[in-house]
């Protein structure tokens, strides 16, 4: 009453204004900043306050500033103070950290569900790491998920590949269509950079058509399909790879082509058709070589004949000449 009874009493300003209705203007001004602080923050502030969130009021406040969207921040830092992942130093969880990873253009409430998961499944996952997987482009909470519940590849994948089996031939040249299932579970150690399951598809798949291939026959094979997946196995196609294959199994195995027969007979018709070629060329050679016979026959003849003719004549100049000698008339 006092203050309001000197703020009453006062001179007025030199504009003429008094200084209490100036007094009035900047306490209303300051309630409505506070009703307004209240209005927009209040009600996040408490629920993160009775969740032991640890989130100030001065922190919401930054985030408006920052762009930060804050109810996703408050949000997952709820979730990771109650779901009992540990305190704040133990998890890296901070509020700072959560606004850092948003603003890098991750996905804070995923981030925090995969930390989660991990530890329900007691698997050593900190802030660090699945922030890093996040921003890498990974689907960290789908990694942590499959290291849990390991999942299934189809080897070939008809999705992939638009083909349903493998081909593969065996030492006899029998043809072997196969259909793999490959389990895996997600390495989060090799995630960061390890190759994917494309990766995991085609080595696997190289390995089966390897294994078919060293088989003496194909009846091997049908017999114990699991020497397949043994010798895939034992070469570690999952080195490097963001996952751990857990088995090879073979889904379906038949018969196709015997490639080998028919490459045998295709090489056969070959080889008949070079030989008859060849023969067709002794052939045209014999009959040229026929006709350059007959023709010196006949060159040999008009020589014969041109030497029978060539006699006569010689008679008469040695008749004319005195040189022909007769038996019956010697000299």
């Amino acid at each position: 009453m006092n203050s309001l009874a000197f703020l009453l009493a006062a001179p007025p300003a030199p504009n003429g204004f008094p200084i209490w209705a100036l007094a009035m203007i900047v306490l209303v001004m300051l309630f409505a900043m506070m009703a307004l602080v209240v209005w927009s923050y209040g009600k996040i502030w408490i629920q993160a306050y009775f969740s032991r969130a640890n989130v100030t009021l001065l922190s919401l406040i930054g985030m408006s500033f920052r762009r930060v969207n804050k109810q996703i921040v408050v949000t997952g830092k709820i979730m990771a103070m109650q779901s009992g992942i540990g305190s704040e130093n133990e998890t890296g969880v901070t509020t700072r950290r959560l606004e850092a990873h948003y603003l890098a253009g991750g996905d804070v409430l995923k981030v925090i569900k995969a930390i989660i998961a991990a530890h329900r499944a007691d698997i050593d996952l900190d802030f660090d790491r699945a922030a890093a997987i996040d921003l890498a482009g990974r689907d960290v909470l789908d990694a942590v998920q499959t290291s849990v519940y390991p999942k299934v590849i189809d080897c070939p994948d008809p999705k992939r590949s638009g083909r349903a089996t493998l081909s593969a031939i065996a030492k006899n040249g029998v043809e072997l269509k196969v259909r793999a299932r490959v389990t895996v579970r997600t390495n989060l150690e090799q995630l960061i950079g390890g190759a994917t399951e494309e990766t995991i598809i085609a080595r696997v798949g190289e390995g089966i058509i390897t294994a078919i291939g060293a088989a003496e026959t194909h009846f091997d094979v049908m017999e114990k399909p699991d020497k397949i997946s043994k010798a895939v196995l034992d070469r570690g196609l999952d080195a490097q790879t963001a996952f751990a294959i857990v088995s090879i199994d073979i889904a379906d195995i038949d018969v196709g082509q015997n490639i080998g027969a028919r490459l045998q007979a295709d090489q056969a018709e070959a080889d008949m058709r070079v030989a008859r070629a060849k023969a067709e060329e002794r052939r045209a050679m014999a009959l040229a070589r026929e006709q350059e016979m007959k023709a010196q026959v006949a060159r040999n003849r008009a020589n014969v004949v041109l030497a029978e003719a060539e006699v006569p004549m010689a008679m008469a100049a040695a008749f004319r000449k005195g040189t022909l000698i007769t038996s019956n008339n010697p000299r």
